[in-house]
């Protein structure tokens, strides 16, 4: 059993995965840059090596949060992507990843995304399979669960508002109001 690995879980570390690949021609976009699915391709696949990594189980993603893509990679960067399990549930993992983009011929490194990929589980008949415990060594990986903690409590509070909304959704001297210096017509029928 290595330093990392332990009986009752895995510490951040355990998992942790990092993925290089050098951006080609056939990545770009007709503007010349990278596309933003291909990207996304890529932390789709180290959220999954690095989840499974700490599940020991197939892992699919649920939901993916915050996608900003903060710079455009270019053809002939290095991008790496480096992800650690930040947060585990019962059966579901939350995945942090990284993505940089380098130049080599200029030695220019710039961040280019951060993301979250909500992961979970699978055991061989497709069921839910319960994961180990996240083992926390340090401050920053205790910030990193809080931050996955308040995220997923966050976006459950958010989803159960808008919920309420869409039920009680009027169209009314409110809503038009809100709307009104929106770029948007209204031309309802009837």
């Amino acid at each position: 059993m290595s330093v990392e690995q332990h009986a009752d879980g895995h510490t951040v570390r355990y998992s942790q995965t990092t993925l290089t690949e050098l951006m080609i021609p056939a990545y770009a976009n007709f503007g010349g840059k990278i596309h933003g699915g291909t990207l996304l391709s890529l932390m789709d696949k180290v959220a999954y090596v690095c989840a499974s990594k700490h599940a020991r189980n197939y892992c699919v993603t649920v939901s993916v949060d915050n996608v900003h893509f903060l710079a455009p990679v270019e053809v002939g960067d290095l991008v790496s992507l480096m992800a650690s399990v930040n947060y585990v549930g019962s059966s579901s993992l939350v995945v942090g990843i990284k993505v940089i983009a380098e130049n080599v011929q200029t030695a220019t490194v710039k961040h280019t995304n951060t993301s979250y990929f909500t992961m979970v589980a699978k055991s061989e008949g497709a069921t839910k399979a319960v994961v180990p415990p996240l083992i926390l060594e340090s401050v920053e990986d205790m910030r990193r669960f809080s931050a996955a903690l308040r995220r997923r409590r966050l976006r459950s509070y958010t989803s159960e508002r808008m919920d309420d909304y869409k039920t009680a959704f009027v169209v009314d001297e409110e809503t038009r109001a809100f709307l009104a210096n929106e770029r948007c017509e209204i031309r309802l029928e009837g």
